[in-house]
């Protein structure tokens, strides 16, 4: 049986005891308040996400992949964080992956009996073929979901490298992990209501994580993605933008090193800057690890 009253997501939060008494703004003048505690409870954590995205980005280059297991709230965001990385990055799907007890019916519609199945945990990570180049992050508000449990106990069994995302104190899962990146975010504004400040702390950890991975891994230049899918309109302007500013030419120019380059924005850049063919723009990028400040830094020496 769970007592719940020794969870710190199930708390009573005294500065909502009458939130059903008060006027629309001084109900979201409360959510708001209690909102800024979220962002603060990621702060100390941020050496551990910084050591964490070295670990995970590392492993990605020696073929590793980012894996997210959670239940309800918590595995929708994971899975939400991972599909993100495609059209941003041009990752292949597998590269960052979300897996949501009950299964992807269970992003649009509630299972919660789900997250009660410790060795569902272990089956679903399973059939992943996990092993010890993966980075498995689990995600429990309470940090001590059965399903998130299993993941991570079999992760560990494979050698790979495991983080917890919680926002209770001394959990199960953060005592499985390599490390506890828990944002203890404190009572809700509805009791257990953990959706909204421990979802919105476990949301920036992650952000944190994929962003700083992909960064890491060179698809950043500046701030800018430069290895964006252009699979829309929006998408595809977004590359000509970024192609002209970085190639430093006429939007016309960057349109015909984008055509060339098969709508692949860093290749695109490079045929742009030094009016390469796009075998000679890939071979490049391939001999800096596709990283594409190297890449025009080896240019620029060339011409010197």
């Amino acid at each position: 049986m769970i007592d719940l009253n020794q969870l710190e997501t199930e708390k009573k939060n005294p500065a909502s005891t009458h939130i059903d008494e008060l006027s629309p703004l001084e109900i979201i003048q409360v959510i708001h308040a209690e909102d800024q505690k979220a962002v603060d409870a990621v702060t100390p954590l941020v050496p551990k996400i910084a050591e964490a995205v070295d670990t995970i980005a590392h492993r990605m280059k020696i073929g590793g992949r980012l894996i997210y297991c959670g239940a309800g709230t918590s595995g929708r965001l994971g899975v939400l964080d991972a599909v993100e990385c495609p059209p941003t990055y041009s990752t292949p799907p597998e590269l960052v992956t979300g897996l949501i007890a009950g299964g992807s019916g269970a992003m649009f519609r509630a299972k919660e009996g789900a997250e009660d199945d410790e060795s569902l945990g272990e089956s679903d990570l399973s059939s992943l073929s996990v092993t010890e180049l993966d980075s498995i992050v689990g995600l429990s508000a309470s940090g001590r979901t059965p399903y998130v449990v299993g993941a991570l106990r079999y992760a560990k069994q494979q050698g790979a490298f495991t983080a917890a995302v919680a926002c209770t104190p001394d959990s199960p899962i953060a005592a499985i992990a390599d490390i506890d990146l828990t944002a203890v975010t404190g009572a809700e504004v509805i009791t257990g209501s953990t959706r909204m400040k421990a979802g919105t702390a476990q949301k920036i950890i992650l952000n944190m994580l994929s962003t700083g991975a992909m960064i890491r891994l060179g698809k950043v230049y500046g701030n800018l993605m430069v290895d964006v899918a252009a699979t829309n309109e929006k998408l595809r302007e977004r590359a000509l933008n970024i192609v002209a500013e970085i190639a430093r030419c006429p939007r016309e120019k960057a349109a015909e090193a984008l055509r060339i380059a098969d709508g692949r924005t860093k290749p695109a850049i490079l045929i742009a800057v030094c009016n390469c063919t796009k075998e000679e723009a890939n071979r490049l990028l391939m001999g800096t690890d596709g990283q594409l400040a190297a890449a025009l830094r080896k240019i620029e020496k060339e011409v010197k």
